[in-house]
């Protein structure tokens, strides 16, 4: 259920026999997007000999390439491989390349393609989407300390902290989590807290599955 994707675009580029490979990623939702995005890099590179292009959905799971001029199974397929491999979705990558003369053989162009999709992926800041919840809690300021010291416990994102009358918190908690969490609090806090799921959606818990 939960999946990775980027955050933002992000490209780069190495030089190969004096061929230039510029690797371009995107986040797309929508075969349109896709489509829009390689259109924005063909006319960016309208003399560019090749623009390679692959991309993945999760919409209807859809996967798509092409070698744009390459030869069949050197390009296309190499690029979509990098993003599964990865594990990536929702993403697009197009590989530029002005050709600089000199041939780089099938398993060159496969190795060229690979590493320009890479670059490109290494380039991008990597989400890691998660099924969570949002929960609400309020409480009395004696019960803060104990909230707060259990909230890490579960791996929970902090939103937004509000210290007016009482302390309210907004947490993103992950699913498998909510109902041990939703019990614990009950538990330390007597069931004084106010306890709100605000329902569920897919949040980046990159940040802390990093440091976990």
């Amino acid at each position: 259920m939960n999946y990775l994707t980027i955050s933002e675009s992000a490209k780069d580029s190495f030089i190969e026999k004096r061929s230039e490979f510029i690797g371009y990623i995107a986040p797309v939702k929508t075969n349109n997007e896709a489509v829009a995005f390689i259109n924005t890099i063909k006319a960016e590179h309208r003399k560019a000999k090749h623009n390679v292009y692959a991309y993945i959905l999760r919409e209807d799971n859809i996967s798509r390439y092409s070698d744009d001029g390459e030869p069949q199974g050197t390009a296309g397929v190499p690029v979509l491989d990098v993003l599964k491999k990865r594990g990536l979705t929702d993403v697009c990558v197009v590989v530029t390349r002005y050709f600089g003369g000199i041939l780089l053989g099938g398993g060159g162009l496969v190795r060229a393609y690979s590493h320009a999709a890479s670059l490109a992926c290494d380039a991008a800041h990597i989400m890691d989407m998660c099924l969570c919840h949002r929960l609400k809690i309020t409480a009395d300021y004696g019960m803060y300390g104990k909230i707060s010291y259990l909230l890490p416990n579960y791996e929970t994102i902090t939103v937004n902290s509000d210290f007016g009358s009482d302390v309210t918190l907004e947490i993103l908690v992950l699913s498998e989590k909510l109902e041990a969490l939703k019990k614990e609090l009950t538990e330390v806090t007597g069931g004084s807290a106010d306890i709100e799921d605000c329902g569920e959606l897919f949040e980046d818990f990159s940040s802390v599955k990093k440091n976990s």
